[in-house]
């Protein structure tokens, strides 16, 4: 990823590239996909993103395109003209999770069917439990579950990482709570605060809040240090649970064959928000982190991504539908 003296040297480079693309370019409003529901942290960060081009380059539309695991949303976009006004706000749903559960009918490869664009942020997941619960830690929430497995539900947004997460820790663990998908993060986060689940994992942007209100309990954190935020809560790693490690992220990417001078105009337009200070304060409200970098950094990530998280499904004897 790019600091921000290494940044301005790539914007230069890619407005020169991206010239020709200048001239013609954008000519109409260009389409966001969001394949999520609408509210959560995920479309905000799209929707903040979006508003930042639509001052950059003209008007900038957000679609929620939602079902099937976020694959119906990511589908549209992969199957879309490759002329730079299609994009998409992919996710580790979209591009690790979603294609894997639902292999049959995604109708994408993650590795091959989209142009990387650019990292946008990175976001950590911690495990959560609701303040009613009489558990503190993972071990804790371990012997509870197995005490009586029926008094214990993770409320997930169905076909996202923390679904998999819940699986993996659930195998991992030898436990048999169960496991409830929902729609979205927020439909989730809502039923955990209303004591109809009882735990689950969640990205710091979507529970922050919650947890400084006291809400819920905050049990551990699925990162490879403690968190600065929360400085006094132990990694899943430091709670008995070694290589636990999991973030959400997000990032833009377009239809493969989409121009590489296009692919670098939005490179390094995008880039000119994630390091701005505006931009990064509302992203730090999410509790998220702004990752500037070029197409190929994300290229690498989504790479290393991909086989991590299937071999956590293995490991979880998840074998989607």
């Amino acid at each position: 990823m790019l600091d921000r003296r290494s940044f301005i040297a790539v914007a230069a480079a890619a407005t020169a590239s991206g010239a020709h693309a200048q001239a013609s370019y954008p000519s109409r409003p260009i389409k966001l996909v969001v394949a999520v529901t609408p509210g959560g942290a995920m479309d905000v960060m799209g929707r903040l993103i979006a508003q930042h081009l639509s001052e950059r380059l003209g008007q900038v539309v957000v679609e929620n395109r939602v079902g099937a695991g976020t694959t119906l949303g990511a589908k549209s976009v992969a199957s879309a003209e490759p002329d730079g006004y299609t994009l998409l706000l992919a996710n580790a749903a979209t591009h690790c999770i979603g294609p894997l559960l639902y292999k049959s009918s995604a109708g994408y490869d993650p590795s091959t069917s989209f142009a990387p664009v650019a990292f946008l942020t990175s976001v950590p997941y911690v495990m959560v439990a609701s303040a009613r619960l009489p558990v503190r830690t993972p071990q804790e929430l371990v012997a509870y579950a197995k005490a009586d497995p029926a008094k214990l539900n993770f409320g997930v947004p169905n076909a996202a990482p923390a679904h998999l997460l819940a699986f993996w820790f659930r195998a991992l663990t030898g436990t048999q709570f169960g496991i409830v998908p929902y729609k979205g993060a927020a439909a989730a986060i809502t039923d955990l605060l209303g004591g109809q689940v009882q735990a689950s994992f969640d990205a710091t942007s979507v529970i922050l809040s919650h947890l400084r209100e006291g809400k819920i309990r905050a049990l551990a954190s699925a990162t490879q240090h403690r968190l600065a935020e929360l400085p006094e809560l132990p990694t899943m790693t430091e709670a008995g649970f070694p290589d636990f490690v999991a973030s959400s992220w997000t990032a833009v990417v377009a239809p493969a064959g989409t121009p590489r001078d296009i692919v670098a105009r939005l490179n390094a337009e995008i880039n000119v928000g994630l390091v701005s200070a505006p931009l990064q304060a509302r992203f730090k409200q999410l509790a998220a982190e702004a990752r500037p970098g070029t197409p190929e950094d994300l290229a690498a990530f989504i790479a290393r991504d991909i086989p991590r998280w299937r071999t956590m499904a293995a490991s979880a004897d998840i074998r989607g539908e």
